[in-house]
């Protein structure tokens, strides 16, 4: 009788550091949210500059790994988002605005899943070729702000509201033609 040999696994699935990273990324631009910086008279925050990194950390774990790793590493750094904000809205004696939570996490979540979506459908039907890619991101980025708006109605009145939108669309732009480069040189899959 021979046994057989265990196989052994010519690599490890690291994609849990991915979901952390993600994670940590969107509570650093949680965080950033209270610290602005103004051009031409419109306060932006510094989370502008978070945003558009999680859709490549995401499509990162899309294109490794699979699709179900990137909506588990999706639905965990949203519960993650969650816990932390009402951990340190408790902890501060803040009070926890449930409109608030809810816009970012709904924005955040529907985002992230057209995103994937969309980019999954180009690994598998198209060679990806960064103009679509481009595209992606950036259609990303407006169903970001446009649930976000929807669903936090009361911030459309200020006066400085669409020039503030297009400053930070144009900030995100550039940031993902650098992201969509970054993107075009990850190879598909895990190398063994």
């Amino acid at each position: 009788m021979i046994k057989k040999k265990k196989e052994k696994k010519l690599f490890s699935d690291d994609s849990w550091m991915y979901t952390l990273l993600l994670s940590t990324l969107l509570i650093l631009g949680e965080s950033l949210k209270t610290y602005t910086f103004t051009i031409k008279g419109v306060e932006l925050t510094y989370t502008v500059f978070i945003i558009p990194i999680l859709f490549l950390i995401t499509n990162y774990i899309t294109k490794k790994y699979s699709f179900e790793r990137s909506v588990s590493a999706i639905c965990l750094s949203t519960v993650a988002l969650v816990l932390f904000t009402y951990g340190i809205n408790y902890s501060l004696s803040r009070q926890v605005s449930f409109l608030q939570i809810g816009a970012e996490t709904c924005a955040y979540l529907v985002s992230q899943m057209v995103n994937l979506y969309i980019y999954i459908f180009l690994l598998n039907n198209t060679k990806s070729p960064i103009f679509l890619v481009i595209l992606n991101y950036i259609f990303s980025l407006i169903v970001f702000y446009m649930f976000y708006t929807i669903i936090n109605l009361s911030i459309v009145v200020t006066d400085t509201y669409w020039t503030g939108y297009f400053i930070t669309l144009v900030m995100q732009i550039i940031e993902c033609l650098v992201i969509a480069f970054i993107d075009n040189k990850i190879k598909r899959g895990i190398e063994k």
